[in-house]
């Protein structure tokens, strides 16, 4: 018993000295950083550091930025607008648009344009036959434009009480907005209206032409027209479209877009792009906005450029980086 005893003891303290050796023996996996640390290398990930004013920074390049779909633009000065916004639809121009009618009923023989076909001023339309002399003539175009609708086919009968063909000349376009009663008081003849067919192609500027004398039942509004220019056919008869009605402008001497403005830590932000690689996040002072643009009271100056696009790729980096930092 005392033999089996002092064994045990023996590689008990033989264990206990082995553990004693690794906890007082250098650190291997540590050995690398610390190294790098003392070395000043720096992490292979974006990191954030704090400059004087303790903003926080991080390391991120424009390849980076553009691969993540964030935009750079530039502060400056803006003009922001008190709006009313609205919804409207893009009709042809109600002036410029003819119903082409046979003179004499008959059969029709010919067709030679086709809904979408451009047309000019006495271009043949069709041919037909007429009942009463069974000669054949030609049904002619009375303007220049755009065949919108055709109402009949070869070999059937046309009869002057129907219009065969309708014409538009879609040079201008009508746009009609649905305007409330409660705003009705505020729409006037000439005021400013920007509209925005949503196609990729930005907004177009014109003002109001007319406002309906009466309202719509069904649907208690009343129209406000726009009557604009559409000479490169980017506007169709049929889209709908939105529109902000402009009621007052404030020059401001800074802005920055919507999209830009971020909450980082409880505080209001906009990421700006200082000197070679590196994103602060800004605190800033927020003043008047519209639906595009927000004033910069204090925190950015002109010619700074920031993250207007997107600035939550940045924001999320930016929370990665600290990660990597603590």
């Amino acid at each position: 018993m005392k033999k089996s005893t002092m064994i045990v003891g023996a590689f008990a303290v033989l264990a206990i000295a082995g553990v004693g050796y690794r906890m007082m023996g250098p650190a291997k996996s540590g050995a690398p950083a610390a190294q790098a640390e003392q070395k000043g290398d720096k992490p292979a990930k974006d990191h954030v550091e704090q400059d004087e004013h303790g903003a926080d920074r991080i390391v991120i390049s424009d390849v980076k930025l553009a691969a993540a779909g964030a935009v750079l633009a530039e502060a400056g000065s803006v003009t922001l607008s008190d709006t009313l916004q609205f919804n409207g639809a893009l009709r042809a121009n109600q002036e410029a648009v003819v119903q082409v009618t046979p003179r004499f009923p008959g059969i029709v023989r010919g067709i030679r344009k086709r809904i979408g076909d451009t047309v000019a001023k006495d271009d043949q339309l069709a041919s037909i036959e007429s009942n009463q002399s069974l000669t054949v003539y030609d049904l002619k175009a009375p303007i220049g434009g755009t065949v919108i609708d055709r109402q009949i086919s070869l070999g059937e009968y046309a009869s002057e009480q129907k219009p065969a063909f309708v014409v538009a000349d879609l040079s201008t376009i009508w746009v009609d907005l649905s305007i409330y009663r409660q705003d009705l008081k505020r729409v006037r003849m000439g005021d400013e209206v920007l509209i925005d067919p949503d196609d990729g192609g930005g907004e177009i500027k014109g003002s109001v032409s007319y406002v309906a004398p009466i309202g719509s039942s069904d649907t208690q509004t009343a129209v406000a027209r726009i009557v604009l220019p559409n000479a490169d056919g980017r506007l169709r008869p049929g889209l709908f479209v939105s529109a902000r009605l402009v009621l007052a402008k404030r020059s401001v001497p800074v802005a920055v877009r919507v999209g830009a403005i971020q909450t980082l830590e409880n505080k209001t932000v906009v990421f700006v792009r200082e000197g070679g690689d590196k994103i602060e996040a800004r605190p800033v002072e927020l003043g008047e906005s519209d639906p595009k643009f927000v004033e910069i009271k204090a925190g950015l100056s002109a010619g700074e450029h920031y993250v207007a696009e997107n600035s939550f790729v940045v924001k999320a980096e930016m929370g990665k980086g600290e990660a990597a930092h603590d």
